[in-house]
C-alpha cells in the first residue's frame, strides 16, 4: 500500500521567528501557526476552534521566513508530519507532532488568500519563487533552479493561486451522521 504524508495549512505566525543554526550551519526557525475553523452546527449556533500547529522550515526556507515574517503574519505551508520524541528530565517519554516546511507561499493580510511570494524547496522537490508575484529578489541557488520550473510550465497558463478550502462551515465531525458502511469501495 502507497503511503502519503502531506499537510497543507493557512494560518496566522503565533509567535515571532528567531533563525538558528544546527551544528552543521544550516539555518532552521521554529514557529507555531494557528489555523481558524468555523461552522455552525446542527443547532444554528456558530462554533469556532482553534488549532495551535508546530511547525519548522532549514535552509533558505529559514531564512526568508526569518526575515520577512513576524508574528500574526499570514502564511499558507505544505510540508510533512514529523514525530519527535525525548524523554523529559523527570524521566517521562514525550512526544509532539510537527510539520516540516516544504514550501510556502506569503499570504496578503487583508485578503488572507493568495497573494505574494511563494519559495519551494527541501524534499528533494524542484522549487522556486512564483512567477510575477512579489517576492524578495532570489539568491544564487533559488536563481539556478528557477528556470526549471519556469520551462516545465505551459506559457499561457497563469501562476497558481492558494485558495482556502471550499467547505470553511462544513459541520464538525461530530456533527456529522455515521459513515455508509457499505462494501462498495474499489480497494
Amino acid at each position: 500500500m502507497a503511503n502519503l504524508n502531506k499537510v497543507m495549512l493557512m494560518g496566522n505566525i503565533t509567535r515571532e521567528l528567531a533563525m538558528q543554526y544546527l551544528p552543521s550551519n544550516t539555518p532552521v526557525v521554529d514557529f507555531g501557526i494557528a489555523v481558524n475553523r468555523t461552522w455552525t452546527g446542527q443547532d444554528g449556533v456558530k462554533k469556532e476552534e482553534v488549532t495551535f500547529v508546530d511547525c519548522v522550515a532549514f535552509g533558505k526556507q529559514a531564512e526568508i521566513l526569518a526575515k520577512f515574517k513576524k508574528k500574526g503574519d499570514p502564511l499558507f505551508i505544505e510540508g510533512r508530519l514529523k514525530l519527535d520524541q525525548w524523554q523529559a528530565q523527570d524521566g517521562t517519554n514525550r512526544s509532539k507532532l510537527r510539520v516540516i516546511v516544504e514550501n510556502f507561499q506569503f499570504l496578503n493580510r487583508s485578503q488572507g488568500q493568495g497573494q505574494g511570494g511563494g519559495y519551494g524547496g527541501g524534499g528533494g522537490e524542484e522549487g522556486g519563487y512564483d512567477d510575477g508575484a512579489p517576492a524578495p529578489a532570489p539568491r544564487q541557488a533559488p536563481q539556478a533552479r528557477a528556470p526549471m520550473r519556469q520551462a516545465a510550465r505551459p506559457a499561457a497558463r497563469p501562476a497558481p493561486q492558494q485558495q482556502p478550502p471550499a467547505d470553511m462551515d462544513a459541520p464538525a465531525p461530530d456533527d456529522l451522521p455515521p459513515a455508509n458502511q457499505g462494501d462498495d469501495i474499489p480497494f
